[in-house]
């Protein structure tokens, strides 16, 4: 009997140890997660035949081309010192393309032919920079860009020959207009004008005929030209004025009246659409709520993602790009827990292929739920954000790293963050939370962030830290805050402002000083600072509150260990006051780590440096969370 019982332990704890060997969640390494993706930004070329696509070579994007016709593929560039920053086609089958030579701060365009694989210089932009318009079938050789090369605060209009390098002006600035608009045809007969504060959008019939304003409104007010409708010289627009969520409206460009309200969601704002340049019409649009959300205004198009959400099971499906007629599209297929892949779906026989992945490394079975969340912050308004538990952890007292997003005005959403999921693979909580003046919830909710910045913005993330607690999901003991940009200001607020909150910060390219950041914006930023003032603040007329928020000012109130890393050629980095910041923590016996890497911009663009960097990120964390990985 006691035989017996000594095999019955022994082959329980058998079963135990194996039980817990299967729950045991593999450490995914930090290169992983953070090398450069194996294939992406694929197109295709307007004539169907063949498609291209962006993949490292010695740690730096190239261009490939694959001809649909033979299946022939070649590296069509082979840059070893700077990437292929951004790419488009022509109508004539060459690729346009840009290089960022960040150690000069010069801009590069090229021209490329598909068929021959040659590509020569157009242009060197020194300090400037440029935006591709449109392309025009009608002169397949020509594109239409802006750029700010001759006024470095305005973008002017060009007609470019990719084959000879000949530069037309086509429309010059007269000092207000922010944006344009190309029709079908790659003529300009809608743009916007701004004071910085008031808007307007003008319309001409015709590129002959002088412009005039058919709509003024303000920076509360949004009316976003889309396209033309194709029937009389009606629009489509993104507008919320007289209404709170942004809708997708028809707009008559002779009077600028609305026509007609063709969606609008209660729930959130319409953040994009689909737009048919072949027929000439929407065929959806979308929106995020909890998650990404549709509605289909064209049946065909509908039935489309219908019959590939049948072939790609369990995936959000979006077409990236399609050629003239319509008939083969570029497919991506993605999740929480899903970088992403790509595919070439043909109508033709109903042929879907797979072209490749984003990041092949990563397995959706070891990755973690994006869950949405919702909570009320302190002054009653309802927030929302998103809540990622560690894989085989239950949702009570976990170390927790909060990650305010980047942009003041932008927003989480649910889709795949290789930070959120890297941090919940080494055992961490990660929370995320869209503020007041974050996107998508309406004008109010926008409008309730307005000079917030250091107040209730701040507030709204300190709730949610709060909510955490009191819901026993967060160890209070173990909570670090991690951000870029405005994230990084968000991060050391947080621990200056509420010390006792927060074990550490991590910060990336953070905004440590409102009035530098306001006075050294770039040239083509200035005619947006009214706008940014009425929704920042003035250093003028606000000095005394962005003095009471800036972090530069508050070295006395941070206490807690800083992981800082900053890139030296990142255009918005007052470099010198940043090295001075730090020196002002170090004299006070903070233990603050930073990390200036050259030749680096904002995000960090080498391979190496990123690995590097996450490296550093989760020895630090685990050290000060106390958090074996």
């Amino acid at each position: 009997m006691p035989g017996r019982i000594r095999s019955f332990f022994l082959i329980a704890a058998i079963v135990f140890l194996y039980a817990c060997k299967q729950n045991e969640v593999r450490r995914i390494p930090v290169s992983d997660f953070f090398k450069t993706p194996e294939k992406s930004y694929f197109k295709i070329s307007p004539d169907g035949k063949y498609i291209s696509y962006l993949k490292p070579y010695k740690d730096k994007q190239n261009i490939y081309i694959r001809s649909l016709i033979t299946g022939i593929e070649h590296m069509a560039t082979s840059f070893s010192d700077y990437s292929v920053r951004d790419y488009t086609w022509t109508f004539g089958n060459q690729i346009v393309f840009t290089q960022d030579i960040i150690v000069d701060d010069i801009y590069r365009l090229y021209t490329l032919d598909a068929a021959s694989l040659k590509f020569k210089k157009l242009l060197d932009l020194d300090k400037a920079r440029i935006k591709i318009l449109n392309r025009n079938r009608m002169q397949p050789d020509i594109i239409t860009v802006a750029m700010n090369k001759r006024d470095p605060v305005n973008f002017d209009v060009y007609r470019l020959n990719v084959k000879t390098g000949e530069l037309k002006p086509y429309l010059l600035n007269p000092g207000n207009i922010i944006k344009w608009y190309p029709d079908a045809n790659g003529a300009i007969r809608l743009v916007k004008v701004s004071d910085g504060v008031n808007e307007s959008i003008l319309f001409r019939p015709n590129e002959k005929a002088p412009f005039k304003a058919i709509i003024r409104s303000n920076f509360n007010d949004r009316v976003e030209p889309i396209a033309f409708t194709g029937h009389g010289e009606n629009f489509y627009a993104l507008s919320n004025v007289n209404r709170d969520k942004t809708a997708l409206v028809e707009i008559d460009a002779s009077s600028g009246k609305q026509e007609k309200v063709v969606y609008a969601s209660d729930k959130a704002d319409i953040m994009d659409v689909s737009y048919s340049r072949n027929k000439r019409h929407i065929e959806f649009v979308s929106w995020d709520e909890a998650k990404p959300q549709k509605h289909y205004l064209d049946a065909e198009i509908q039935q489309l993602y219908n019959n590939l959400s049948q072939k790609i099971k369990g995936n959000k499906i979006e077409i990236v790009d399609r050629d003239s007629a319509e008939n083969k599209f570029i497919i991506i297929s993605y999740t929480d827990k899903n970088p992403g892949s790509y595919y070439l779906y043909e109508r033709a026989g109903d042929k879907l292929n797979k072209l490749g992945d984003i990041n092949s490394g990563i397995k959706q079975e070891e990755l973690c739920d994006m869950q949405p969340i919702s909570f009320r912050a302190s002054d009653g308004m309802v927030l929302n954000g998103y809540l990622t538990i560690p894989k085989g952890k239950e949702m009570k007292n976990l170390p927790v790293v909060v990650m305010p997003h980047d942009n003041i005005w932008g927003r989480n959403s649910w889709d795949y963050d290789a930070e959120v999921q890297f941090l919940a693979n080494r055992g961490y909580a990660v929370f995320q939370v869209n503020y007041r003046g974050s996107a998508g919830y309406g004008k109010a909710f926008r409008k309730a962030g307005f000079k917030q910045v250091g107040g209730k913005i701040q507030q709204d993330i300190t709730d949610g830290v709060k909510w955490l607690i009191a819901k026993k999901i967060a160890n209070p003991k173990k909570i670090a805050v991690f951000g870029g940009g405005f994230g990084g200001f968000s991060a050391l607020y947080g621990v200056s402002f509420h010390p006792e909150l927060y074990n550490c910060a991590v910060v990336k390219y953070g905004l440590i000083n409102f009035f530098t950041y306001l006075k050294d914006a770039p040239p083509f930023f200035k005619p947006y600072l009214k706008m940014t003032y009425e929704m920042v603040g003035n250093p003028e007329t606000d000095a005394d509150q962005l003095r009471a928020i800036s972090p530069v000012f508050h070295t006395d109130k941070i206490k807690c260990p800083l992981l800082i890393f900053q890139g030296a050629k990142d255009p918005r980095a007052n470099i010198s006051e940043l090295n001075q910041f730090v020196r002002e923590l170090k004299k006070r016996n903070v233990p603050v780590t930073y990390r200036l890497k050259e030749n680096e911009r904002a995000y960090f663009k080498s391979e190496h440096n990123r690995t590097e960097m996450y490296e550093e990120i989760e020895n630090f964390l685990s050290k000060n969370l106390q958090v074996k990985n």
